[in-house]
């Protein structure tokens, strides 16, 4: 799962070094923002070095400049023999910038010895034109496991203010969580960037998760534990999901072919909600409807 996403400078060691012990299920080591023109190629180094060295276990995804700057080849070329689980193409704005990116993915995996489209693709949409093609991108590429959101940059591009209500992105979020999963992959939400306000950072979190979001991004180490947990099903949350199978087993074995649940009736999007939760039970607490439920007409 990919509850939380922690942006790492790609140019700062000792952040690197301590990346495995800051609580979130996936990294993002950065060579775009975060990195001076100047620092692109010690930072390129240092990702490489970081990545082949500190045996993380966690989810390694390495942020890349955008395929307008001269930078994004020598960084697939210093990155992919490294074997990151992903590449962040930054700056998506169509199909086509993806399509360039995973065809020089190919050359270098195969220059390599790597086994062609094992390093998987999560491209950032922070573009009004990426946004208006945004099942385009989804849908452009197999390497592709989910889009990705940047708030900041989309609204400098579409020339408005970015605010804590985020009533700004609004449209922006729907629309990427409706086109991720008509494509049938993940999608993840913008950072919040103030990092001194929890309560902000809480609210702005329940409502990425409302809207449909599979988790979601930050800057800061002490936001991953706040993230971890929204983004998290709760216990009566899993207790309910394993009702809901143990209903329908029950219902079955009686031969009933209307099945409720504290007084509502279990549908195809009651039962899909209940499948998600236990999927992610498992994934996260080792806990799956495996330990069963009662069911309660």
């Amino acid at each position: 799962m990919r509850r939380s996403m922690l942006f790492l400078p790609g140019n700062s060691p000792n952040i690197l070094i301590n990346a495995e012990y800051l609580g979130a299920d996936s990294i993002i080591l950065d060579l775009e923002d975060a990195v001076a023109p100047t620092e692109k190629d010690g930072a390129r180094i240092l990702v490489r070095n970081a990545l082949t060295s500190m045996g993380y276990t966690r989810e390694k995804i390495v942020r890349i400049n955008p395929v307008e700057s001269p930078y994004w080849k020598e960084d697939l070329n210093q990155i992919i023999p490294a074997r990151p689980d992903l590449i962040m193409p930054t700056k998506v704005s169509c199909k086509e910038d993806v399509e360039q990116v995973s065809a020089y993915m190919a050359q270098v995996e195969r220059r390599n010895g790597i086994e062609v489209g094992s390093v998987g693709l999560l491209p950032l949409i922070e573009t009004g034109l990426g946004l208006e093609n945004a099942y385009q991108i989804a849908s452009s590429d197999p390497r592709i496991v989910g889009i990705f959101l940047g708030g900041e940059d989309l609204t400098a591009d579409l020339r408005c203010q970015r605010t804590k209500e985020g009533n700004e992105i609004f449209y922006a979020r729907s629309r990427m969580v409706a086109c991720a999963r008509a494509a049938g992959i993940e999608v993840y939400d913008t950072p919040w960037t103030d990092v001194e306000d929890y309560e902000g950072l809480v609210k702005d979190t329940e409502l990425a998760k409302s809207l449909g979001f599979s988790g979601k991004s930050s800057i800061s180490p002490r936001h991953v534990s706040f993230i971890n947990e929204i983004f998290s099903p709760t216990m009566e949350e899993i207790q309910y999901a394993k009702d809901v199978f143990a209903c329908i087993e029950r219902a079955k074995a009686e031969g009933k072919g209307v099945v409720s649940l504290r007084g509502k009736m279990i549908d195809a999007p009651i039962v899909s909600r209940a499948r998600q939760v236990l999927e992610a039970a498992r994934a996260i607490y080792g806990i799956g409807l495996e330990e069963g439920g009662k069911g309660h007409e």
